[in-house]
């Protein structure tokens, strides 16, 4: 080495620390210290498998939950890396454990399609079906068109008929998507079309409020359907969808624009977008439920004349109409 060429080095090493104040922290910081959830959560997502079992070999509890996704299994789960799974599930992670949101690790590995991940924590014991109104990993891969996923859960018993925290079934959350192909599947394997969420609302009032012709004329018979297709569009409710902005999403889809036109990868940043996503279909389909005025067609029709039927809609008012009669959901008046 040229004399002064160390002192260069070392000038050079200080110089990007000062400009850079990741990289200091990175030089400075001691492999074996326990991390940060933000540090924890940063390293797992980019796949460093050495450092997840240097922290554990330190000491790390298995079921530590870093700052965005949840434990290390579930990071492993949400990028389909399954030799992060087998370290954690090693050291003794619990495969069933939630994270703030609910979501297991195989919830995760089923809203990104990660296929061979999911057959893998079933493998293990990983629960397929939830308690009573709670998201389910089926209801993620039906809501994000994961159809493989799905159709391996449905195969491994998974409940077509699961609700979620506001009652939404498995086939109002294809039908809110869009994922007609899932929601005909769902028809013909028998999921019930009559459940309603907390808002009163039903598949056929989405299928309608989304444009889902095709699946409306799957729930109902003929006679039921030209009558439901002849109310007005504004019967059904204002259409919306999970896309819809937080000031972080928008944010995000800027900064993805910008990387496109640089040329760069925006692997990293899809990630964060399909997460964010997620928080934000959440915080929606979450939400408390309202008084409920939901929509029911009621079909007439007279044993003699068959051929002669009737239909009408009648709001659901949470049981009170002007002449002070509830109406239950079928729209019959109570006694």
């Amino acid at each position: 080495m040229k004399p002064g060429s160390g002192i260069r080095l070392l000038a050079m090493i200080i110089g990007i620390g000062l400009a850079c104040p990741a990289a200091a922290q990175f030089w400075a910081r001691d492999p074996n210290a326990l991390p940060s959830p933000t540090s924890f959560s940063n390293d797992l997502e980019l796949g460093d498998l050495k450092q997840a079992q240097a922290w554990l070999d330190a000491g790390l509890p298995p079921d530590f939950m870093g700052s965005r996704i949840g434990s290390g299994l579930m990071i492993g789960a949400w990028e389909g890396n399954i030799d992060m799974m087998r370290l954690f599930i090693s050291r003794g992670a619990d495969i069933n454990r939630v994270n703030s949101n609910g979501e297991t690790a195989l919830i995760l590995a089923a809203w990104r399609g990660h296929l061979d991940a999911v057959k893998w924590l079933i493998e293990r014991g990983a629960r397929i079906n939830m308690p009573n109104r709670q998201w389910s990993p089926l209801h993620y891969a039906v809501f994000a068109g994961q159809q493989e996923v799905a159709n391996h859960l449905m195969a491994e018993g998974a409940n077509i008929n699961a609700l979620s925290p506001n009652g939404s079934s498995v086939l109002m959350m294809a039908i809110y998507e869009g994922r007609e192909d899932l929601a005909r599947q769902l028809i013909e394997k028998g999921a019930d079309r009559t459940y309603r969420n907390d808002w009163g609302d039903g598949a056929l009032e989405w299928s309608m409020r989304y444009n889902q012709l095709g699946v409306a004329r799957l729930l109902t018979e003929p006679e039921e359907f030209n009558a439901v297709v002849s109310q007005p569009k504004e019967t059904w409710g204002t259409p919306t969808r999970s896309m819809r902005m937080s000031k972080e999403l928008e944010e995000l889809m800027e900064m993805r624009e910008k990387l496109v036109a640089r040329g760069a990868s925006t692997a990293a940043i899809d990630r964060r977008i399909a997460s964010e996503r997620v928080r934000v279909m959440r915080s929606e389909l979450d939400r408390p439920g309202t008084p409920a005025r939901a929509t029911a067609l009621e079909i007439s029709a007279s044993r003699k004349s068959p051929q002669q039927q009737s239909a009408r809609m009648v709001q659901d008012d949470g049981g009170k109409t002007g002449n002070g009669k509830g109406r239950d959901k079928a729209g019959k008046e109570k006694k």
